[in-house]
C-alpha cells in the first residue's frame, strides 16, 4: 500500500514521527487476535478497494472510530454507503483494524468541507447505516488538518499517537529537532502530522511500522517519555497500533 493507502489507514488519520510518547498503559499486542478475527481470516471477504484521493498536504481529514460485531458483516454495508459519503465530500483514505482488538475499526476520509462532513456525521441515515452494519459502540468523530504527509510510505501496519500539547510551535520545534533518519532504526517511517481542527493544540502523529517489536520498544521507552515531556505534551497520550483488514 502506498502512503496514500496509509492515511489509507488515519488517522485517519495520520500523523508523522514517533517522537511522542509511550503510553505504558496501552497494551497493543499484534500477536493476540480476537475470535472474530480468526473467523474473518478463514473466509475471504470481497470488498471494494479504497480509492486514493489526491493527498498533497495540507488537507483535512475526518477520522471515525467504532466497535463492531463482525468485520465480515460491517464491510459490505460500509462499501454500499460510498455514494452517500462521496456526495458529502468524503473520500476514503484508510481503514484499519486495531491490533489489540480487531473489531475496533478506524476509518479515515479526506474531506472537502468540514461543516458538510460534520453534518453528514450527524445525519440519522448514517446512524441507521451503522446500526445495520453492526456498530455496537458510540462512534467517535475527530477532525484533523494534516500539515505534513509522506507519500512514499507503504507498510501495511501503522502506529498512531494522539496527544494534547501546551504550545504547538514549541512541540513542533522539538519534533523537528529529533533526527528523522533515526526512526527507521526504531522500526518506523514517518507518514504524517496533523493538528486538531476543533482544538489546534491536539496533535496526531502517524508512522508506518517496519518492525513491530522495535516500534513498540521505542514508543514505550523512557527516552521517548522524556522527549514528550520536554515538548510540552499534556496528560497521557493515546497510542494505537493498526493493520490493514
Amino acid at each position: 500500500m502506498t502512503t496514500i493507502t496509509i492515511l489509507k489507514r488515519v488517522s485517519v488519520l495520520f500523523l508523522a514521527l514517533g517522537i511522542f510518547s509511550c503510553n505504558s498503559g496501552t497494551s497493543n499486542s499484534n500477536e493476540t487476535k480476537t475470535d472474530s478475527t480468526k473467523a474473518d481470516t478463514t473466509t475471504a471477504i470481497a470488498h471494494a478497494p479504497v480509492a486514493a484521493p489526491s493527498m498533497a498536504a495540507p488537507f483535512d481529514v475526518e477520522e471515525v472510530s467504532s466497535k463492531i460485531k463482525s468485520y465480515a458483516a460491517w464491510r459490505p454495508v460500509f462499501d454500499s454507503d460510498s455514494v452517500n459519503r462521496k456526495a458529502a465530500g468524503l473520500d476514503n483514505i484508510a481503514i484499519g483494524r486495531n491490533m489489540a482488538d480487531s473489531n475496533e475499526i478506524i476509518a479515515a476520509f479526506k474531506i472537502d468541507d468540514v461543516a458538510k462532513a460534520k453534518a453528514f456525521s450527524a445525519d440519522p441515515k448514517l446512524k441507521a447505516s451503522m446500526n445495520k452494519a453492526g456498530v455496537i459502540s458510540k462512534p467517535e468523530f475527530a477532525y484533523w488538518h494534516v500539515i505534513r504527509f509522506n507519500p512514499d510510505s507503504h507498510e501495511k501496519q501503522w502506529l498512531e499517537v494522539t496527544h494534547r500539547v501546551k504550545d504547538f510551535n514549541a512541540w513542533l520545534k522539538v519534533y523537528d529537532g529529533e533526527d528523522a533518519a533515526k526512526r527507521p532504526s526504531e522500526g518506523t517511517v514517518d507518514v504524517a502530522v496533523a493538528r486538531g481542527i476543533d482544538d489546534s493544540n491536539m496533535v496526531k502523529v502517524v508512522l508506518d511500522i517496519t518492525d513491530l517489536a522495535k516500534a513498540k520498544a521505542a514508543i514505550s521507552s523512557e527516552a521517548k517519555k522524556k522527549l514528550m515531556m520536554s515538548a510540552g505534551v499534556e496528560g497521557k497520550p493515546d497510542i494505537q497500533f493498526y493493520r490493514e483488514p
